[in-house]
């Protein structure tokens, strides 16, 4: 029988432990409130403007995206509920406003389908068991295996349009770029959608109603084929995957992942962002293998196809077991790496200029690695910071050394410190990697404190916004309810679960480790439980657990992943020897044990630690290589070694 887990009286109560609890309990508190205040009875939003282009799905999804994920933390069975609740009741808003068919998006681009499909993920993570979202899943991924179905053309091996969805391939990018005109002031940052058009060389250009027109139609033509961010539906087929292990589902990721790894070889090993109807790189873009709908020229370039290649090299990689498929990610970063200029960030003209000033205050002052965000007839241009997403999110996953050190090199040379922890949020609910990966190094100790101090104060701030804002549902802005909404999980999933925040464009809701109260039988830590991942190192991830209670007992499963494909090969615990906790009454204190460790052989998909009241256990797993096809997990009945405390 496995020796035990060691655990220890807490004679002080550790501080980030008890924001934790309190980050649970003022979430709990606000997302009620949410419901309140922009919500109808049947989980629609309060919303009765018109939707008069194919843009939009996405918004209204958005608000919920981390629901589910706050859920799968440990956050009350409510909110899974609810969740579900309001994405049947946006759904149903959805359908009656034309903008999907059989609950599913008409068609658009893979960048918005991404941001509203991570909400769907998290609920097909939380709750497997549902058998209305399992369906869902089936259906929807069904849209891309089928070629009845008008989206993927097995042939050419492409999906045939950069708008797709329920309708199958669209014609153009939408009504409102028939003429692509300088009076869309919003556009304007982002530049000329399409380089070398004859006349039409800098975006003033675009004020002549012929030149507009031109550039309508030639955004038109040219969307047709495939084009690079359409990677991102991988994980819709891959979350149908996770279910039953349908093999056409991981045969067509494998196949549409390669096609654009080939792509890619011919390209000198950089992603292209378009193909033609017949497969060929620049058959649309006179040769070019730029200029793809949401591609290296426009309107982000580095963010867009560098997280479409995350995500399906990711996806590939899950559902085949062969990590090569991460080339596909990583060519980009190298190669803008090698384009990259120091200056700073206040006095380089870019696209997302306003965003970087206002995340970055004064430091956006000082002088850092840009890289360049795209690609046209001139070469490499809008230089900016690197999207810090993209390669922590390529290292997470593939526990490569040389991604690792690629982490590394970056950064020291960004703009702000490495360890400085801001308080902002935008609408991933991103941007803490950095600090984040300085603790994991050992190099921020004070981390977890200032994170969730931070994100109390973010929901702070949600709140304060929530009684101040009331909007008139004829005209408020379909962001509005994303910049208000106040369930924050970034430091909750970093502390709690050692992953980043979710790749925002349509990743899966990945996790080193996740939990489970084994009283309850649900995902998430039990109530008062704290946990802590402090380290990261290939196959061994360390975790602290903390039982805040002082009276009652908790019981915790713990597991590598979220999908069950690896085992804990052996578990390293630390603890007390020949403690006298509580101690004597008359005494003034309790004195500490010997501190002792002890290896435990495991051999099993997961481990309960049994946690006395105001007892901590300090855990180092180490997990094995992957072992079997991930899985959704239901949370009830999982098999598991028993760690009984000393």
């Amino acid at each position: 029988m496995p020796g035990p887990v060691l655990v220890a009286p807490m004679r002080e109560i550790p501080a980030w432990a008890v924001l934790q609890r309190r980050l649970f309990d003022e979430i709990e508190r606000a997302w009620p409130r949410f419901v309140e205040l922009y919500c109808e009875s049947d989980g629609r939003l309060r919303y009765s403007g018109a939707l008069q282009s194919r843009d939009g799905v996405d918004d209204f999804y958005e608000p919920f995206f981390n629901w589910p994920a706050f859920y799968a933390l440990g956050g009350a069975g409510d909110i899974l509920d609810a969740a579900k609740h309001h994405w049947r009741g946006v759904t149903a808003q959805l359908t009656e406003a034309g903008m999907l068919t059989d609950e599913y998006e008409n068609g658009y681009d893979w960048f918005h389908q991404g941001e509203s499909l991570i909400f769907f993920y998290a609920l097909c993570a939380a709750d497997p068991d549902d058998a209305e979202f399992r369906d869902r899943a089936r259906r929807f991924a069904e849209l891309y295996l089928d070629p009845a179905n008008g989206n993927y053309d097995p042939d050419a091996n492409v999906i045939l349009a950069p708008h797709n969805g329920a309708l199958g391939a669209l014609e153009g990018v939408g009504d409102e770029w028939t003429s692509y005109s300088a009076d869309q002031e919003s556009m304007r940052p982002y530049g000329l959608p399409i380089h070398g058009l004859d006349g039409i060389d800098r975006w003033d250009d675009l004020a002549d109603p012929a030149k507009a027109d031109l550039m309508g139609a030639e955004m038109r033509r040219r969307a047709h084929g495939d084009v690079a961010v359409n990677l991102a539906a991988t994980s819709l087929v891959a979350n149908h995957w996770l279910y039953d292990g349908d093999q056409r589902a991981a045969d067509w990721i494998e196949r549409y992942v390669g096609g654009w790894r080939g792509r890619a070889a011919a390209n000198g090993g950089l992603l292209p962002d378009n193909a033609g109807p017949d497969g060929l790189v620049g058959s649309l873009q006179g040769g070019r293998w730029y200029g793809g709908h949401y591609g290296w020229t426009w309107p982000h370039g580095l963010p867009c196809v560098g997280m479409a290649a995350l995500i399906g090299g990711i996806n590939a990689a899950i559902v085949t077991g062969d990590r090569t498929h991460l080339e596909l990610a990583r060519a980009p970063l190298d190669t803008v790496i090698d384009h990259a200029i120091t200056a700073t960030v206040a006095e380089t003209p870019m696209s997302l200029q306003a965003n970087s000033l206002s995340r970055l205050g004064a430091d956006a002052w000082n002088e850092a690695q840009l890289v360049p965000h795209r690609f046209g007839e001139d070469g490499w241009f809008d230089f900016g910071p690197m999207p810090m997403e993209l390669p922590t999110w390529l290292w997470w996953f593939s526990r490569d050394a040389a991604d690792l050190d690629r982490l590394r090199r970056l950064l020291p040379v960004q703009s702000e410190s490495p360890t400085a922890v801001r308080p902002f949020r935008d609408k991933a609910e991103g941007g803490h990697d950095m600090p984040w990966l300085s603790y994991l190094a050992g190099e921020n100790p004070d981390y977890p404190e200032r994170a969730l101090s931070m994100a109390l104060g973010q929901v702070a701030r949600r709140i304060a916004l929530m009684e101040t804002e009331h909007p008139d549902p004829a005209t408020v802005h379909i962001h509005f309810w994303q910049r208000v909404q106040p369930v924050v999980t970034e430091v909750l999933g970093q502390l709690i679960s050692g992953a980043p925040q979710v790749l925002y464009n349509g990743g899966l809701p990945l996790v080193a480790v996740s939990y489970e109260d084994v009283e309850r039988a649900r995902p998430g830590l039990p109530r008062d439980v704290a946990a802590l991942v402090t380290s990261i190192d290939g196959d061994e991830i360390a975790v602290e657990l903390v039982n805040l209670s002082n009276r009652e007992r908790r019981r915790v499963r713990i597991r590598p992943g979220r999908f069950g494909e690896r085992d804990i090969r052996s578990v390293r615990s630390t603890g007390e020897a020949g403690s006298d906790f509580p101690g004597s009454p008359v005494a003034y204190t309790s004195d500490p044990g010997e501190v002792v460790s002890h290896a435990t052989d495991v051999d099993a998909p997961s481990i309960v630690v049994d946690l006395p009241p105001a007892h901590r256990a300090k855990l180092v797993l180490i997990t094995t290589e992957a072992i079997r096809q991930p899985r959704h997990q239901s949370a009830a009945h999982q098999p598991a070694t028993e760690g009984t405390p000393t």
